[in-house]
């Protein structure tokens, strides 16, 4: 498959890149995607919940009431449950949500996803730029000359990317940037469009064909 090659200030270069359809054009798997994005979320909890149950919790253990003639319900002490101000029961307790996935799935849930980016005409491949110096009003340029001023944007760039840019697209909400070893399932499709550069392309290819 063969894709445009534009200018960092939004113009054609009158070049096309070839970008390998195993990778870029296949029919997308939802169910690995899924997974996936299933998987990278859960990894993100840090799992620190807790509740203080009945025998954590400080209070006397005197029983409020007698057991029978009253009437009502028994009770025992105030850190029962059923009480206000009581022990929960069945609380959370700290746990680790991290799970396994297959690599062979993870390749598929990324190959499916960045499938879905070019069937939806939403991958842009631009030629290699950088930054003398981080200044955010630059990537602001950059993303008002590709059209995405408003847009969720993700760029990848090569393994050895200008830091000066990472830099610059620090304090924009809405744009990312990854090298093209670091990319997730997530991070694509959360964008709603991926800007790569050409070296980026070639080592994402790569990286993807070695998993």
């Amino acid at each position: 498959m063969e894709l445009k090659v534009y200018n960092i200030n939004g113009t054609d270069s009158n070049r096309t890149i070839n970008i390998d359809d195993a990778l870029f054009a296949i029919e997308p798997n939802d169910h690995v995607i899924w997974l996936d994005v299933k998987q990278y979320l859960a990894n993100q909890r840090q799992g620190t919940h807790k509740a203080k149950e009945r025998s954590e919790v400080s209070g006397s253990t005197r029983k409020l009431k007698r057991q029978k003639g009253t009437g009502g319900a028994r009770a025992g002490d105030t850190n029962s449950p059923t009480i206000i101000g009581g022990g929960r029961a069945f609380g959370p307790r700290p746990r680790d949500y991290h799970f396994k996935l297959n690599k062979k799935v993870k390749r598929l849930a990324r190959i499916s996803a960045l499938s879905y980016k070019v069937k939806e005409d939403n991958l842009m491949i631009v030629e290699d730029f950088h930054f003398e110096m981080p200044k955010t009003k630059n990537m602001l340029k950059v993303l008002t000359d590709l059209n995405a001023i408003d847009k969720k944007i993700l760029f990848i760039l090569n393994n050895n990317m200008n830091n000066a840019v990472v830099l610059s697209a620090r304090n924009l909400r809405k744009v990312k940037v990854s090298d093209a070893d670091s990319i997730n399932t997530y991070d694509v499709l959360n964008a709603n469009k991926l800007v790569i550069t050409e070296t980026a392309i070639k080592e994402l290819e790569k990286a993807l064909s070695n998993l």
